[in-house]
């Protein structure tokens, strides 16, 4: 009898000091894989344990490394089809379930891309229509990491009414297009946070690829060498000290009514410092290195407000980061080489100015910013210089913002022949005092119109007679606004005020008057002509 204890008892302590197969979540049940691409499917059990990994038709072997992982690639399969069942087994068995191959895409950015479904304009009444079983989304947990996580917290659900209010507004109206014009299952995996910067999304390989984000480099080593001092010093000073400030506050104005604490209030509880999302690369760590290799089409970001201080800087973090992810990608799977990106340039915000903008920063320098970024190949922009709201960081027609998104994304993951964008500048001639201005993506032809409703109840505004938007200016570097009319494919620009102009500026500002469209009612994308950094000074 005490040899039977004593065998059971070594039984179950190497048992227990077994480790199971595990998956990340990113593979699990009601997953949607990537159609046409090779396919990377991966893991973690004992070291030098054998693995078999069946999907469909297909049974792979592989054998765990000295770390534990393990990762096979299934060859690529069509859209469509299923659902169904992967097997995996080692030591211990898997069945993955519910399983669909269709469009992946990958939905980041900040808060407007964050902003939930159920905040849209239109929620009520597209709620329920958001029946959708063969579109699945997967919601990652915010993380910051300081190192690549294998892992994140998530997982995929089907698309109904009820699953649709807790995702991207904008990554489900995407997908939903995606979904209905090309007739296939699509998978989301949404991974943002609001008040973000890009850098925060870059990896520290990325970074160091180009020197002019050194700052970034070095902000990164500087907040992970001083974490542990940081992090002693939070718990025993900073905490203590809003612990404290919490507490008389909550004497003082606790039990006070809503105006006075709106005159007094209570200060944020701060931060501890390994979770502060903008040090750089720590989302790139924590919400995008988890989810590769997982096979995808490409993705769409919605990003950019954090980093309107620092346009110039950004011609350069924007397609870095681009590359960043891309290189990570197909680093592990070469069918992901110059994936689809799609991103939205920033819309119209804040008050509207009097007067023409004259320098090159703030917004209307970050659009360029972001527009500039299409030199990159497989690239894409939804214009949405239409749909802000001058009192709201977060315009609430998502649905417009998606449906652009779809556009680029049919033209070049997809290779649809339609018209993608709105008018776009391509050129300038001066004919005596007036500047003719040439654009591409025309469709049916330059339109005066008026952009969505924003707001639920609120009619389209109207489109006017006259064009709006444009401003010109001569050898002094000074713009005033320009008359306009529309020619064939061109605008032509002048004022009485610029008898030799050399500059056009359209929708550079803030939040712009505008209403220049091609006919197929997408509207004209923000440009100027002139590269000047600041207007010379007046002559005497």
């Amino acid at each position: 009898m005490r040899k039977v204890l004593i065998t059971t008892a070594i039984a179950l302590c190497a048992a227990s000091a077994r480790a199971d197969v595990k998956l990340p979540a990113i593979i699990s049940d009601n997953m949607c894989l990537q159609a046409a691409k090779a396919l990377p499917i991966w893991g973690k059990a004992d070291p030098g344990e054998k693995i078999t990994v069946t999907l469909g038709d297909q049974t792979l072997p592989t054998v765990a490394g000295e770390d534990g992982k393990w990762k096979v690639m299934f060859r690529a399969m069509p859209s469509g089809g299923g659902p169904l069942v992967m097997k995996v087994a080692g030591k211990n068995s898997i069945d993955v379930k519910n399983i669909i191959v269709g469009q992946v895409w990958v939905a980041s950015g900040q808060s407007n891309m964050e902003f939930g479904f159920g905040a849209a304009h239109n929620a009520a009444t597209e709620a329920p229509k958001a029946k959708y079983p063969n579109i699945r989304i997967f919601n990652l947990k915010k993380k910051v990491a300081f190192e690549p996580q294998w892992d994140c917290e998530g997982k995929w659900e089907e698309c109904t009414p009820e699953t649709v209010m807790h995702t991207s507004a904008v990554g489900y109206f995407f997908a939903r297009d995606i979904h209905e014009k090309l007739g296939v299952p699509v998978g989301l995996i949404h991974t943002s946070w609001g008040g973000t910067p890009a850098q925060a999304w870059t990896s520290i390989e990325g970074l160091k690829a180009s020197p002019e984000l050194d700052t970034f480099v070095n902000r990164f080593e500087t907040s992970k060498k001083s974490l542990p001092q940081d992090k002693e010093r939070y718990e025993k000073e900073v905490l203590p000290k809003w612990e404290a400030a919490h507490k008389q506050w909550e004497a003082t104005y606790g039990h006070a009514d809503a105006a006075t604490k709106k005159a007094h209030p209570e200060q944020r509880r701060p931060a501890p410092p390994d979770n502060s999302p903008g040090v750089p690369s720590v989302l790139f760590n924590g919400m995008i290195a988890p989810i590769i290799p997982f096979g995808i089409e490409g993705a769409i970001w919605y990003q950019g407000e954090a980093n309107a201080g620092n346009p110039m800087q950004y011609r350069t973090l924007f397609p870095a980061m681009i590359t960043d992810w891309r290189n990570h990608w197909s680093a592990a799977n070469p069918d992901e080489k110059d994936f689809t990106f799609c991103f939205v340039q920033l819309a119209n915000f804040m008050a509207r100015e009097n007067e023409p903008t004259q320098g090159e920063g703030g917004w209307p320098g970050l659009r360029e910013a972001q527009h500039m970024t299409l030199k990159l190949p497989n690239t894409g922009e939804a214009v949405i210089i239409d749909v802000g709201q001058a009192d709201n960081i977060h315009p609430k027609d998502k649905m417009d913002v998606g449906k652009r998104l779809a556009l680029a994304a049919e033209h070049i993951a997809y290779h649809k022949d339609l018209v993608f964008a709105g008018p776009t500048y391509q050129s300038m001639s001066i004919e005596g005092n007036k500047v003719k201005i040439k654009f591409t993506n025309v469709g049916g032809g330059l339109t005066i119109a008026a952009g969505p409703s924003t707001q639920p109840g609120v009619p389209p505004a109207e489109p006017g007679t006259e064009i709006k938007g444009f401003s010109i200016a001569g050898e002094d570097h000074k713009f005033v606004w320009a008359d306009a009319k529309i020619e064939g494919d061109s605008v032509l620009v002048w004022s009485d005020k610029v008898s030799k102009p050399v500059a056009v500026r359209y929708g550079w500002a803030n939040n712009p008057a505008v209403n220049l469209y091609n006919k197929d009612g997408l509207p004209a994308c923000p440009f100027r002509t002139d590269d000047w950094s600041s207007a010379p000074a007046p002559r005497k």
